[in-house]
């Protein structure tokens, strides 16, 4: 009975040592913007989250998933924001905010991405000096990403 429960302490300390490990976290994403404005999602205001600002387009989830629209890779950005970004259009990113549960690292084109209830796009052009301007985005890549695959 003794050698039984030796096993099963040894079975269980295992598991925790191999199998309950986290993954390292995904690092934020940092970004600096072409156009400087001085609130930007996922910024605080007298207590409140700024939800989104100038170049955000909002679209009514109602819970639904968002998909990658390439193979790419989610990356953390700010507090409630995502950035997607996709080695088939290295100029540009994609900057999701108001997600739930975001799956970080590479996702393959038509993976879920997240859920949520409202969502927060911006489309994102590198620069010549590196910086990131927001541009208009494409609806057809906007419904690629709205619609399973």
């Amino acid at each position: 009975m003794a050698s039984s429960v030796r096993r099963a302490l040894l079975a269980v300390a295992l598991l925790i040592a191999t199998g309950c490990t986290q993954q390292p976290a995904e690092p934020p994403r940092e970004l600096t913007l072409y156009q400087s404005w001085e609130l930007q999602p996922g910024d605080e205001l007298a207590g409140h989250q700024i939800l989104g600002g100038l170049g955000d387009i909002s679209l009514a989830l109602n819970g639904d998933a968002i998909y990658a629209p390439f193979d790419g890779k989610v990356q953390p950005h700010k507090p409630t924001c995502v950035i997607f970004s996709s080695e088939e259009l290295p100029v540009y990113l994609f900057r999701l905010c108001g997600l739930s549960s975001p799956k970080f690292g590479p996702r393959s084109a038509g993976e879920p991405i997240a859920t949520g209830n409202d969502l927060r796009f911006a489309l994102l052009n590198k620069q010549p000096d590196g910086r990131w301007a927001m541009v208009e985005p494409s609806k057809k890549i906007i419904e690629q990403m709205l619609l399973p695959p």
